[in-house]
């Protein structure tokens, strides 16, 4: 079975907010989870998630700038790991990932993991920070 780039994006999305619960450092995570048939690990797997946490003050003050409702320790695990993920994309893979798949699939993996209200909260702040990358560049 071929493993497509969905498949990578929702194990990096797991790696990312496992992380936020333990103390181990991506790299250890990733190698605690090569036998777990349930992830994808890869190279693409370990530059994406040891890239956000390299870049995670980076990421987590675009996720401040455009939360204006909640701070970032009240935004629940899950809409940060979707957060963080997509805006790392947009930031650093944009050259290989359109940003409107990034933020298409930050939303899939909420929609899939956590409720309808937090669908909207990412998807809100996502479409906020697409929108003021596209006025920079006008």
């Amino acid at each position: 079975m071929s493993i497509t780039r969905h498949d990578i994006r929702e194990s990096e999305f797991i790696f990312i907010f496992e992380k936020s619960f333990r103390d181990e450092s991506p790299a250890e995570l990733i190698e605690i989870s090569k036998d777990n048939e349930a992830v994808t690990v890869n190279e693409e797997v370990i530059e994406t998630v040891e890239g956000v946490f390299e870049h995670l003050e980076e990421l987590d003050a675009v996720i401040s700038q455009f939360s204006t409702k909640r701070s970032i320790d009240r935004i629940p695990k899950l809409n940060l790991a979707a957060l963080r993920l997509a805006i790392y994309e947009i930031k650093n893979l944009s050259d290989r990932i359109p940003i409107k798949v990034s933020i298409n699939e930050a939303v899939g993996l909420v929609n899939k993991y956590a409720q309808e209200s937090d669908v909207t909260f990412v998807n809100g702040i996502l479409g906020a920070y697409s929108r003021s990358l596209e006025s920079t560049k006008a």
